[in-house]
Order: structure tokens, then sequence, then C-alpha cells
């Protein structure tokens, strides 16, 4: 399957990019092979991932549609995205491609968890509004959460004890802490990936001279 051929590609700390992994010619050697192998596949990988990942924050889809449809930008609706990184949120092609970027550097539980605080915030009901934060709290805060986000401890702590009388501005501090992680570090990656430099591109017209 291709996501499990994407894990033993390469692995990448979407935290920081100076992590290392090995000193040495050898090892510096294989982390460029990695990277290579990485970049090659990357736009038959994303589109992959638009067609079978998971739907985002629980769009809306038509009752006779099981699956969202992506509409490819022009390239100058993706030339928008450069200029703020809520153009990108706001694109569904946009948002479903930088997540699929997230996915291919192993970090996409930080834009799954700013859906999840966009959806809980639109809650009005104090009873979904309670269960919504102990889930949130279980998938993306507690201790080794299955999609741990990396906040600090005393953020978290601070949402244990928010949860308990659950308001809509639980994880306001959290949800802006990602945020700014996305948009300090993924967002100017996936500026300069190949798939996105590919949709910028405007198509070239080639003119056919004229016999004499």
């Amino acid at each position: 399957m291709m996501q499990s051929a994407m894990f033993l590609a390469v692995q990448h700390d979407c935290g920081s990019m100076d992590k290392s992994s090995g000193s040495g010619p050898r090892s510096e050697e294989k982390r460029e092979k990695m990277k290579r192998t990485l970049l090659k596949d990357w736009k038959t990988r994303l589109s992959y991932f638009l067609q079978n990942s998971s739907t985002p924050g629980k769009l809306k889809t038509s009752k006779k549609s099981k699956q969202e449809t992506f509409i490819k930008p022009s390239p100058e609706e993706a030339q928008l995205w450069s200029e703020a990184f809520d153009e990108l949120l706001a694109s569904k092609y946009g948002l479903a491609a930088f997540r699929a970027f997230l996915k291919s550097e192993f970090c996409e539980e930080n834009i799954e968890f700013w859906l999840a605080c966009e959806d809980f915030k639109k809650t009005k009901s104090p009873q979904k509004l309670s269960s919504k934060a102990r889930k949130i709290y279980t998938d993306f805060i507690e201790k080794e959460a299955p999609k741990e986000i990396n906040i600090d401890f005393q953020t978290k702590t601070q949402i244990a004890q928010n949860i308990q009388e659950a308001t809509s501005g639980c994880f306001t501090t959290a949800q802006k802490r990602v945020y700014s992680l996305m948009e300090n570090n993924s967002y100017p990656r996936f500026l300069e990936s190949e798939f996105y430099q590919d949709l910028c591109k405007k198509p070239q017209i080639t003119i056919e001279p004229h016999a004499t």
C-alpha cells in the first residue's frame, strides 16, 4: 500500500528541520537518497491521498456522494495560497493538499487538531460541547494520545482543567500554537514543494507555424 511505502521511505520530524539522524558521509548520503525518493513520487502520492484520505474536519458532503470532490484550482487561485496561510486553509482543495503534505511529513495531527477545534468552537449544545472536548483531549492532548500534538505541559494541564466545565475557548491557546507551528514551518515548505509549484504554472500555449 502506498501509505505504508511512505513510512518506509522516509522519517521526518515536522517540528524541526534540523533534527539529525546520524553523522558522517554515509549517513548524509542516505538522507539525501531518502529525500530524493520522497520527492520523486510526490505528485502520485498526493493524488492518492486526495482520493483516499478521510475528509478533514468532517466537511459537509452531499448525501448522494460518499466522497468529497475536489476541483483543481487555476494557477491564479493557487498563487493566492502563497499570500496568506488563511487563503490556503479557506480552499477545499488547498486544505486537502496541505493535509496530504503534512501526512507525508508525518505531522497531519496538527491540521486535524486545528480542524477539530474549528468544529468545536461552532458547537452550541452544552452536552455536545462537553463530549467533543473530552474526545479532543483524548485524541490530541493527553500523554501518549494517538494523535498527540506537541504543546507544553502547562498548556496541557490547563486544558485538562478547562474541559471539566467545557466552554468554546477550552483549546484556544493550544490551537493558536499549532496554527503558528504550521504557518511558520510546514506552510513555507508546502509552498516550496514541487506539487504546489506545478499548480502555479500556467499552461504553455504552442503556436503551430503556418505552412507556406
